[in-house]
């Protein structure tokens, strides 16, 4: 399927979002909601714009995905010109997101406060790396430190080896897909008062959300969760298995699918096995039964073996890659993946929207803009600005 150059569509239409900030945190937030249909203007230094415009293996390929929908424009917020331009586009929005490390607007005068008198209906989004207060708020904090106090880092990797990283972001992502929320909770009680409010999102703290029970295992029970590889301990057969072609995910750790299993391997005494006939006997021999399996799996190819786990109702699946992707049938079936039209790259296929909604689905209208392209439309049409008005705050480095 191919993306149609059009305005975005779906739930959050009619909704206006000015984006601050840059890299992944803030920005993704902002994708989110610019995928279900929101106006989001994104506002970027007229000096190079968002770093994220070079980011990627080569080519700068993260900005046509973490940009789409958007629109740019370009805005000096260290001069004054700059700062009263964001209020007038402030009186006129729903929401403004920004990542900055914190004080950085307040700095500017464009506090909440100061913003919130502007506009009482402003929902002013605002992720950082440990939040608005506390003693370590106005340190800088990226995703991967916000990983490593919130947890996540010292469960990643092999319990031989240093703590490793995921190979993706999910520390900005995780707060970005938070402060969405917390957004689309503070849209609800404008609803219902009129009035807006701010949302705090911190990175350490969207991961440490995602944790588990790590920390009561701790208090109660005195249990510290540490590095455990590609198994989580006590929940067998859960692992990935060797073909003759690579690997394959199986999950079969639930009683009833264990049996099914079983009866796959041709072996349907072991679910009657004491090692092996409940949750926790599994668990307790899991590096036994481990072995087992992968002595087995190895006699398949990939195909074979998910044949095989489907025609046993056993969950199990192959550990994708791009070219996967690409060709699997599902993906193609559901359009996961979206070819999208673009100036500079012929091929650009990106994630498609997600999640998916019955009655407003969201909509990929474009890629990634150039920068400041859409200054005339934004303060020209929203802010009623003169061609010669722009003229004088392009000469003078405010856009």
């Amino acid at each position: 399927m191919d993306a149609v150059k059009t305005e975005p569509q779906g739930a959050l239409k009619g909704l206006r979002l000015i984006e601050m900030g840059q890299l992944l945190a803030g920005p993704f937030c902002a994708q989110i909601m610019g995928d279900h249909g929101a106006e989001v203007i994104k506002v970027e230094q007229p000096e190079g714009g968002d770093p994220m415009r070079q980011w990627g293996q080569k080519s700068g390929l993260w900005w046509p995905i973490v940009a789409r929908n958007k629109k740019s424009v370009t805005l000096n917020l260290r001069t004054e010109k700059g700062q009263e331009l964001l209020k007038e586009m402030v009186s006129k929005t729903d929401f403004l997101l920004e990542n900055f490390r914190p004080g950085t607007m307040e700095r500017w005068g464009l506090g909440y406060e100061t913003l919130s008198a502007i506009n009482p209906r402003l929902i002013m989004i605002r992720v950082s790396g440990f939040g608005q207060t506390g003693p370590y708020a106005k340190r800088a904090g990226y995703g991967s430190i916000g990983e490593a106090m919130g947890g996540l880092r010292n469960l990643a990797g092999h319990p031989d080896r240093p703590p490793s990283r995921i190979g993706i972001s999910i520390g900005d992502s995780l707060a970005a897909n938070f402060a969405c929320m917390g957004a689309l909770m503070a849209l609800h009680h404008r609803e219902r008062t009129g009035k807006g409010q701010m949302v705090d999102s911190a990175i350490y703290e969207s991961v440490l959300a995602m944790m588990e029970s790590t920390v009561p295992e701790y208090t109660v029970e005195g249990f510290l969760r540490e590095r455990t590889g590609s198994v989580l301990p006590g929940v067998a057969p859960s692992n990935a298995y060797p073909v003759k072609d690579g690997e394959v995910l199986i999950g079969a750790n639930q009683d009833t699918v264990f049996k099914r299993f079983a009866q796959a391997m041709k072996r349907p005494q072991l679910a009657q096995d004491p090692r092996y006939a409940t949750h926790s006997a599994r668990g307790s021999n899991q590096e036994e039964l481990d072995d087992l399996i992968s002595q087995w799996t190895c006699t398949f190819t990939s195909k074979e073996l998910l044949d095989l786990m489907e025609e046993y109702g056993v969950p199990a699946g192959k550990i994708f890659k791009a070219p996967d992707m690409l060709e699997d049938p599902h993906y193609k079936a559901r359009e996961a993946l979206v070819k999208v039209p673009h100036e500079q790259f012929e091929n650009l296929w990106m994630q498609n929207v997600t999640p998916r909604l019955s009655e407003t689905p969201g909509h990929i209208a474009w890629p990634g803009p150039k920068l400041g392209e859409h200054n005339e439309e934004v303060y020209g049409k929203l802010l009623g600005k003169t061609r010669e008005e722009l003229a004088r705050l392009s000469e003078d480095g405010v856009i």
